[in-house]
């Protein structure tokens, strides 16, 4: 095995965008904004979906590296990858939680908007190559390492079914869930526009 250093983690993402779970996305009064303006709809059915067929994901981005391991590198400190870039040593600080984790095997690179819950919020009319863009979007704060068994815990729920147990994070997870939601014109119910509307009230 050929270990490599990483340069730890920048909280810039390519293209220029905050690494999600560094800060909010975007100030607030442009996230309330944003808020205004997701279409409301009652959300879908799950007809249809095969979350790998359906969302190919993890798609390789550099050399042997495909998008989870660029997320695990640029979301640890101190991150040694093999040769086919496989983290072998770091330590990975999940947001929703505060717990810091030094194996990459005790941590998700979770989609903030889970995959499931796009499909039934308009993704389910995108074509192909539109939900892999989303299932593989480094530059929006759609991916984030998380400690995998709360990430478990969350599965595809919306934010009025499930919170980060950490509630100094909600104003990010509320600004990060809206501004995906917004860049890729997917819906959001009434009771999950109320529940980031609440959260937003944290960022005060």
């Amino acid at each position: 095995m050929v270990a490599c250093a990483v340069p730890p983690a920048t909280p810039v993402a390519p293209g220029g965008s905050p690494v999600a779970g560094s800060a909010p996305s975007v100030p607030v009064a442009e996230a309330q904004k944003l808020l205004g303006t997701l279409q409301v709809a009652v959300r879908g059915n799950l007809d249809g979906y095969d979350r790998d067929k359906t969302f190919p994901h993890w798609k390789t981005v550099s050399g042997s590296c495909n998008v989870r391991e660029e997320v695990l590198k640029r979301a640890g400190e101190n991150v040694e990858v093999d040769e086919r870039c496989a983290p072998v040593s770091g330590s990975w600080h999940s947001t929703y939680d505060g717990e810091t984790s030094r194996k990459a095997s005790d941590v998700d690179v979770d989609h903030v908007v889970p995959l499931a819950h796009a499909w039934v919020s308009g993704a389910k009319s995108w074509d192909q190559a539109k939900r892999e863009q989303f299932a593989n979007d480094l530059t929006r704060p759609q991916l984030l390492v998380v400690t995998d068994n709360v990430n478990r815990e969350k599965g595809d729920k919306a934010p009025e079914q499930w919170k980060p147990p950490l509630v100094s994070f909600w104003c990010t997870y509320a600004t990060d869930w809206i501004v995906v939601k917004a860049g890729y014109g997917l819906s959001i119910t009434v009771p999950e526009k109320t529940a980031l509307s609440s959260m937003l009230d944290r960022c005060r």
